[in-house]
This record gives structure tokens, sequence and C-alpha cells, in this order.
């Protein structure tokens, strides 16, 4: 069992505990904050499982139906998670709603409130796990997750706030008001999420800084070649798909050529672990006299 994989299943045990803690704190309060912050973490278990599956997919090898690998599953898990964001978000308005139209007073809030905060605390905390992880191991269902569970530590902050000045003022419509506000950041998050995500299955190219890397490496490490043209990269998961054409003198042999091409391949890979990398060799009368000069 890889780490990425223990670190979904445990998201799934910390989202159970934390919906019982949030359903828990609204039993005891009533409060309509409480009870839209207990529903977005039912999405938060959700998106858990979601994760769990699509990391278990994407670590497959390569096989016949799907010779470059199976890394975009991770994509697919992220879309849903922002889809579900914004569900919740959606489900959290239609209950700020009604409790502006009805706001009812408050029962137990200091105990709700103490309740609340300690699920909140166990979120933060996870929510640092996944996102660390995440990047450290490049992947984005990870990253989305952990990306999630900052949403709803901000949902729990926003509705502790909300409560707190509800009981403090005795304006009980304060609790709805204020859970409506959250509920369009946590809207503005979830969409975000969704078409970051969407840029990845779209084969969107590496950041501009991944790619100066990769270029500064292949020039570095092309000596004996003259230049190397149309560099094109892709990113799925925590795999990196780089190919370009290497132009080398027409009087190279196959195998000093192989040698160069070898010589670029361990460079990138250990700068990139999970690097792909395809190199199409040209001789010299294909140069374009462009793109990655040989230093």
């Amino acid at each position: 069992m890889t780490q990425t994989i223990r670190i979904g299943i445990g998201s799934i045990v910390v989202g159970l505990v934390v919906l019982a803690l949030k359903t828990l704190a609204w039993w005891v309060t009533g409060s309509v904050a409480l009870l839209s912050d207990a529903l977005e973490s039912t999405v938060n278990v959700a998106a858990a499982v979601a994760a769990l599956i699509a990391i278990r997919i994407a670590a497959k090898p390569a096989d016949h139906g799907h010779p470059y690998g199976h890394h975009k599953a991770e994509f697919f898990s992220a879309v849903l998670e922002g889809v579900l964001i914004i569900v919740a978000a959606l489900v959290i308005l239609r209950k700020s709603y009604y409790g502006i139209l009805a706001p009812t007073p408050l029962e137990a809030p200091a105990l709700g409130l103490a309740i609340n905060v300690a699920a909140g605390v166990l979120n933060s905390i996870w929510c640092w796990v996944l996102i660390s992880r995440g990047r450290h191991h490049q992947s984005p269902a990870l990253v989305a997750d952990g990306k999630h569970l900052l949403a709803d530590v901000i949902t729990s902050a926003g509705v502790v706030l909300g409560v707190l000045l509800a009981v403090a003022t005795g304006y009980a419509i304060l609790d709805p008001i204020l859970a409506a506000l959250v509920a369009l950041n946590i809207l503005w998050s979830g969409w975000k999420l969704m078409t970051s995500s969407l840029s990845g299955l779209m084969d969107e190219a590496v950041s501009q800084d991944l790619m100066r890397v990769i270029r500064e490496t292949i020039a570095d490490r092309a000596e004996g070649a003259i230049e190397a043209h149309d560099l094109r990269t892709r990113q799925a998961g925590s795999a990196t798909f780089i190919d370009f054409h290497l132009v080398v003198d027409g009087a190279t042999s196959v195998s000093e050529a192989h040698q160069i091409c070898d010589r670029i391949e361990t460079a990138l890979k250990a700068k990139l672990t999970e690097a792909q990398i395809t190199i199409h060799v040209e001789p010299d009368n294909k140069a374009k006299h462009a793109g990655i000069l040989v230093l």
C-alpha cells in the first residue's frame, strides 16, 4: 500500500469523525449555520472516497488499453470534488434562506461551539497534511482534497463567528446570514478547483517555472547536439510528459545520438522522477535555428 493510498484512507476516517462532531454540534444548538457546516462535511466524506478511488486507479501501471498510464484519473476526482463543493454551497444557501425567513434562537451555544471548534482544529491539521503530502507526491487528488478541506475550515471559522455574534447580540438572524456569506466563499473555491482540474484534463502545459527548468536541463546536457526544438509538455497526475526534436550533426552515428538522448533523459528524470520523455532525433538539415540552443 503506497503512502498516498494510506493518506486517502486517513481522509475518509477523519471526514467521518468530523462529520459526527459537526452533526452533534448542530443537534445540541439547532443552529442553521452549524447544520450547513455539517452538510458540507458530508461532501468531504464523499470527496475523500472519490479521491481514494482515483489514487488507486492512477497508481496502476500502463497496459495495452492505456499505454500512457492511468494518471488522469486523479483529475477526474478533482473535478468531481469541485462539483461537490458547489453543490454543498448551494445546499447551504438554501438552508440559510429559510433561516433568514424564520430565525430561531440557539440552544446550548457554548457546548455546540466547543464541539465545532474541535472539528475545525482536526480538519485544519489534516488539511495541511493533504496539501503538503499531495504536493510532495505530485498528487492532484490529494491536493484537491486538501483544498476542499481548507474551504471547510473557512466555513467552520465563519460559522463560529456567526453563532458568537448571534448569541452576543441576541439577533438570531445573524446565524443564517453569515452562513450564506460563507457559502458564497465555498462556491467560489469549488469553481476555482473545478476549472484548474479541467485544465489538466485538457493537457495544459507545465508551469513556466518548470518549463524553464526543462529547457535549461536540455541545453546543459545535450552536448554533441546542435539544438532542440518543438518542445511540448503536459502534466497528468504525478507524471510529466515531455517530447521534443533533437538536431544532431548528420555524421553522428545512431549509437552516439542515443548516448546524447540517454544523458538528457537521465538529467530530466533526476529533476522530475516520473517524467516520460520522447525524443525525436533529426539531422542538421532539419535545424530550425530556434528553440533550445545547446550550451
